[in-house]
């Protein structure tokens, strides 16, 4: 029999809950007290706060109302643990929690009244200990704590607080009465284990804003708070950006359909969580393509939202300025729009979107909730970011259930997937497309080089056995139809055909001659000091050269891609006669379009890529306008039917040489010269699968052993991957953790040193970028430069002790410490022997 804790008074409205003289209340505070005064905030008012909040973010998903309110339930009850002595001396006289903090006590407690707790909720004991831990868990890592240690918890919490826990529970089970989790299964439980910590955390990061639930004193009756709480639920998820809008069943765009997107217009939708795979050229719209898909996807219920996750920071910031307009064409109403990633808050239109205060119901809004932190940025309506973004949702780091959560209800569009296709984001992407199923997420990949045989791994992740059909272009819907009837005729560019240039002397040679005949030149290079080689040699010969790589400091960089959209982007003067030399950095983030173009020797997929920036915008220049008669793709190589030793390649290129895994740049150099041109869309497949597919050609004996040391390399990638992302069926108290996010990383590479570039200025450091770039902070981040650690091995790199220095980072976390070099430069640019920066050519 359960005892009489409490008075009902009921209402023709709803029933008022009053605990016993409102000490269960007041006795436990949940916030301090404010700085500038006021009451505590009780810890069961808190609790409520969080639940009205956590019952707007989940109500647009749809769930079961009695599995819903059991979800919502466990959300109030995730401060359980502030119901405590040691929490409560923490709060009130600063003391240290002695058996745990307050959201691991949370556990224990949930765990001690698990009999009351089941006499509601039903379910299984294992189903409803799993769910336990996910709300207690909502401080970014799962509590791990054991049998003992959970005991010492309940010790440390008190007789009066195990007493007025209970309270708490009985008095929440009687908001929430219709709550159950009955008809759970081991998958749903399983599910829910990784998106529950998510929703309590994005519930508590609202909840606890004081400006919108500000401190109260312990008064009112818990029934009347809830009401109130709600009340002010929706105006607090509104002011963050949270609000989920309807999807509009407009019309996206004005042009007539290609192809590709007229197939994603109309192809019928499979139920349940999808995952579709577009494969097609690049230039033919396969981002509008994903656009109108995703636009039906919502209309069907599939998601509530998108997130762009690209490869790049720049690919990233291109994908903001494009998606802007036309994503209000999405939603019937307002809508939030974040750019996620580290360096987010120096893109102008970025800036620009958060610093507007309000915006008509067609135009995207950034609250500055959102844009304050990129865990936060996942959540709002549509985000545009770097994949890693995504990824790091399936590492055990810290709020990773967080990211989870946020992208559950979004389609998912990564775009460039064979960028992914190195074994360890290979695996990472794989895993990251498993979880969104699991939390019932779809998904949608772009790609115009996919090897099938990745093209089968992603599938699989959602359950779909790939034909293995070669057909190109191609669209795939998982447990739905497959699309290959696509026109096959070249586009009005026409063919690329292929040519082999000796050595770089003789590429020089070659631009020389074109940029005088006035054609726009490029030469992409696989190495930042090879670039650099270049573009000295052809100002050299007497050549207008233009230099754009990676190891700008970032103020230095968006100059330089400012100069380059200018003078070789879409609306360029016809006849430049001038180069651009640079690295894979323009492979795919800049609207670039060029007459000529030179690449080092790289692999298929890159080699396809760069082609896709010759004579790209027919439109405002048919081949009558261009200052050669036909697009020809130059290729810095050596012969592959030449091959003495293992030396091939270098003796050609220099460091260029060490970019790629030599087998793969043998095939493709024996398979592009002996074809002799790129012919899409219909040839785009044999090239590709010519090199990565399972018929590939075998390489030279000379070479046998590079080939061997890349596929071990690729098995120890793969594994590694699989050993730091999370292990799904464990569960969030088993599988997930709390470590920070640069503890496992979401690419492997040589590791990285941030140079943070200073001048001196009347006896003190300034940023290199120049106070003028805006405000101090962002003048410091335009000031970093990356250079490979390894490189700066041996050098005298400046004392980090030094006063000035030291004076600087006083105030830096640790791990920015470990991450980041200050560096003053002298008058010259140099930093130290051996190390210097050039404004114009990069770090040196």
């Amino acid at each position: 029999m359960t005892r009489p804790l409490f008075l009902l008074e009921f209402s023709p409205s709803c029933p008022v809950l009053i605990l016993p003289m409102e000490k269960t209340i007041s006795r436990w505070p949940g916030k301090s007290v404010p700085p500038e005064g006021g009451p505590e905030h009780p810890a069961i008012y808190h609790m409520l706060d969080v639940a009205a909040v956590a019952e707007r973010l989940i109500g647009p998903f749809g769930w079961d109302a009695a599995l819903q309110d059991a979800l919502v339930l466990l959300a109030a009850l995730h401060d359980l643990g502030k119901i405590g002595e040691g929490f409560r001396a923490m709060l009130r006289e600063g003391k240290a929690q002695p058996a745990g903090l307050h959201w691991e006590v949370t556990e224990a407690l949930l765990r001690h009244h698990d009999t009351l707790i089941a006499e509601r909720l039903g379910s299984t004991e294992r189903y409803r200990l799993r769910l336990y831990a996910a709300t207690a868990g909502h401080h970014g890592r799962p509590p791990t704590r054991d049998v003992v240690q959970l005991r010492r918890s309940l010790d440390s919490a008190g007789q009066e607080a195990l007493a007025d826990s209970a309270r708490t529970i009985e008095a929440f089970l009687a908001l929430w009465p219709k709550a159950s989790l009955d008809g759970l299964d081991r998958e749903g439980a399983l599910a829910l284990s990784w998106w529950l910590p998510g929703l309590v955390s994005a519930a508590d990061w609202v909840g606890s804003n004081s400006a919108w639930f500000p401190p109260c004193d312990p008064t009112v009756p818990i029934a009347a708070y809830l009401e109130r709480a709600r009340d002010k639920a929706g105006m607090a998820v509104e002011l963050a950006g949270l609000t989920v809008p309807a999807p509009s069943g407009g019309k996206l765009f004005d042009f007539d359909l290609r192809p590709m997107q007229a197939a994603c217009a109309e192809v019928p939708l499979p139920d349940g969580p999808m995952l579709a795979v577009i494969e097609d050229e690049t230039g033919v719209g396969k981002t509008e393509a994903a656009l109108i898909l995703a636009q039906r996807m919502m209309a069907a219920g599939k998601g509530r939202g998108l997130f762009f996750a690209l490869p790049t920071m720049a690919t990233a910031n291109a994908m903001f300025a494009r998606a802007q307009e036309v994503v209000s064409r999405m939603f019937a109403g307002p809508h939030s729009l974040v750019l996620a990633h580290g360096r987010a808050r120096l893109s102008g239109p970025f800036r620009t979107l958060v610093a507007r205060q309000s915006a008509g119901t067609d135009e995207p809004v950034c609250t500055e909730w959102l844009a304050d932190n990129r865990r936060r940025a996942l959540l709002a309506n549509v985000g545009v970011g770097t994949v890693d973004q995504a990824l790091l949702s399936i590492l055990p780091t810290k709020f990773s259930t967080l990211r989870h959560f946020g992208l559950s209800s979004k389609i998912l569009i990564v775009d460039e997937v064979h960028e992914l296709g190195e074994p360890y984001m290979a695996a990472e992407l794989a895993q990251l497309l498993r979880a969104h199923r699991m939390a019932g997420g779809s998904a949608i990949l772009l790609t115009a080089t996919l090897p099938m045989a990745q093209r089968k791994t992603l599938l699989a992740a959602y359950d779909h056995a790939d034909s293995g059909d070669a057909a190109y272009p191609a669209l795939t819907l998982s447990h739905g139809q497959v699309r290959r009837e696509f026109p096959q005729q070249t586009g009005a560019r026409g063919q690329v055909s292929v040519h082999r240039l000796p050595d770089p002397e003789a590429a020089v040679a070659l631009l020389a001659e074109r940029a005088g005949q006035g054609a726009a030149c490029l030469w992409v290079r696989n190495a930042v000091d090879d670039a650099i080689a270049g573009v000295e040699a052809l100002r050299a010969a007497g050549v207008e050269a233009d230099l754009l790589h990676a190891r700008f400091a970032l103020c230095d960089r968006l100059r330089h891609e400012t100069a380059a959209l200018e003078r070789f982007g879409k609306a360029r003067e016809p006849r430049p006669g001038r180069v651009l030399v640079a690295t894979q950095v323009v492979e795919s983030s800049l609207d670039l379009d060029f007459d000529v173009m030179v690449s080092d020797l790289a692999p298929m997929a890159a080699l396809i890529q760069r082609a896709g920036r010759l004579w790209r915008h027919m439109d405002r220049r048919p081949a009558a306008m261009r200052a050669v008669p036909a697009p020809l793709l130059h290729v810095v190589s050596p012969d592959p039917d030449s091959v003495e030793d293992d030396q091939w390649l270098h003796r050609v290129l220099d460091r260029g040489a060490w970019v790629y895994p030599l087998d793969l740049q043998w095939r493709t150099a024996r398979v592009l010269f002996g074809i002799g041109r790129i012919e899409a869309p219909s040839g785009l497949r044999a090239l590709i699968e010519a090199v990565h597919g399972a018929d590939a050609e075998p390489v030279p004996g000379l070479l046998e052993t590079a080939e061997t040391e890349r596929i071990g390399k690729g098995y120890s990638a793969a594994n590694q991957a699989w050993r730091n992302v999370v292990v799904l069926e464990d569960g969030y108290r088993m599988g997930g953790a709390g470590a920070e996010d640069t503890k496992y990383p979401t690419r492997l590479g040589r590791p990285q040193k941030t140079l943070l570039l200073a001048r001196w200025q009347a006896g003190r450091l300034v940023p290199h970028a120049g106070t003028e770039a805006g405000d101090m902070e962002d003048a410091w981040q335009l000031s970093e430069v990356q250079a490979a650690e390894h490189r700066l091995q041996g050098l005298d790199l400046p004392d980090q002790a030094a006063p000035e220095v030291a004076a600087m980072t006083a105030g830096w976390p640790e791990w920015r410490r470990a991450a980041v070099h200050v560096c003053p430069m002298a008058p010259d640019g140099e930093i130290c022997t051996g190390l210097r920066y050039d404004p114009e050519r990069g770090l040196l």
